[in-house]
């Protein structure tokens, strides 16, 4: 075994873990989940069925990423930021997998503290969603997400600077184009 599980979690079968994981106090990670290489589980997370994680990723405490959400590699879920499958659920009439909504989190972006991802959508890749932000759409790459409901309210960088409109960064001096597809690195 190439990767750390506290003793306190539990691991169904048929779940695979990358090397360089650490699964930390607390956490359930179910049957068919595939989590990647050097990711990191904080306290309390719950990972469902047929859930894919990819590498490097990393999940703070009190996250549940439902099946039907993706997560690509270098993604971050803060503290108790919230995923959802099912857009009009009942507790009596359950649609099991055949009825939840794909929710997709691309290369690279980061959302925040108590932020919650409405199922269905996709978030792009680098984009930033804020703390306390409802996501209910979909997120370009690069943009930077806040409020209820979440609206675009800037360009961010690859590093997490927010973008003033020449596009380039003054943290690490990327520069970046917008045209009708949306923000481009150059």
């Amino acid at each position: 075994m190439n990767h750390f599980v506290h003793e306190s979690s539990y691991i169904d079968e048929n779940v695979t873990i990358g090397e360089g994981t650490k699964v930390w106090h607390f956490c359930h990670i179910h049957h068919g989940a595939q989590i990647g290489e050097n990711c990191s589980l904080g306290q309390n997370v719950n990972v469902s069925n047929n859930v894919k994680v990819g590498n490097g990723v990393k999940i703070q405490n009190n996250v549940s990423i439902y099946e039907g959400v993706e997560l690509e590699d270098y993604v971050f879920c803060g503290p108790s930021m919230v995923f959802t499958n099912d857009l009009t659920p009942r507790s009596k009439y359950p649609k099991g997998p055949a009825g939840y909504k794909r929710t997709l989190v691309k290369y690279g972006a980061s959302i925040g503290a108590n932020a919650t991802i409405v199922c269905g959508n996709t978030i792009g890749k680098w984009a930033m969603i804020a703390s306390g932000a409802v996501v209910t759409k979909d997120v370009p790459a690069y943009a930077l997400m806040a409020g209820v409901p979440a609206k675009q309210i800037g360009w961010v960088c690859e590093c997490g600077t927010p973008l003033k409109e020449n596009y380039k960064c003054d943290a690490c001096d990327r520069k970046y184009i917008l045209d009708s597809d949306g923000l481009k690195e150059v």
